[in-house]
């Protein structure tokens, strides 16, 4: 969904299936990430931070660490949707270094969440304290370890078979017959373009 007008491609969209995918999205189809402020509603509207969690703590060493993890995950997820991930002893230089990066990222603990209770009286999730970078980048990267390493979810993963559209996403449809990243703008822009085509056919 995309975080503004819903058919509007140029949008934030968070409707990927997976937090890193979502992330790889940010750059299509140009710079998303290109300030802090598209950064902090990336955050924000990913669920990485429940709404509200103050973030103006976050400069432009995030936007460097967000973009190289982006890159990082692009590398690897792209590699396995070609079937090109590369076995033991037999990775490639840019696969190498995409994965040790990856797994660094990994390393430090995610935001840590309490439950407090709301003006209802029901209880709602806040962070146990304002979030650092990389306890962000960390709950991202592990998101995409574990799409790494599980053989069922890999598997559904694909590309938009839209046209010049890279975007990533989780195929959960029933008999994974899912073509587009978004129906309402890939599939939409491919349904114009086949009436065009029949148009133009039928003319001619």
């Amino acid at each position: 969904m995309a975080l503004g007008t819903a058919t509007d491609g140029y949008e934030l969209r968070f409707d990927a299936g997976r937090i890193c995918l979502d992330l790889l999205s940010t750059s299509h189809p140009g710079e998303r990430l290109d300030s802090v402020e598209p950064l902090r509603a990336w955050v924000t509207g990913s669920g990485l931070v429940p709404p509200g969690t103050p973030l103006a703590h976050a400069d432009g060493s995030w936007l460097t660490g967000f973009r190289e993890l982006r890159d990082c995950v692009g590398v690897l997820v792209r590699a396995v949707v070609k079937a090109q991930a590369p076995g033991p002893g037999h990775g490639t230089r840019p696969h190498d270094f995409a994965l040790a990066r990856l797994n660094e990222l990994a390393r430090p603990a995610p935001p840590a969440p309490r439950a407090v209770p709301g003006e209802d009286g029901r209880f709602v999730r806040e962070l146990d304290r304002p979030p650092h970078c990389a306890a962000l980048l960390a709950a991202v990267a592990r998101d995409a370890v574990e799409l790494l390493t599980d053989p069922v979810v890999r598997a559904a993963v694909r590309e938009c078979e839209g046209d010049n559209c890279t975007i990533m996403y989780l195929d959960t449809s029933r008999g994974h017959r899912r073509r587009w990243c978004s129906s309402e703008i890939c599939g939409n822009r491919e349904r114009v373009a086949r009436h065009r085509r029949r148009t133009a056919l039928t003319r001619a």
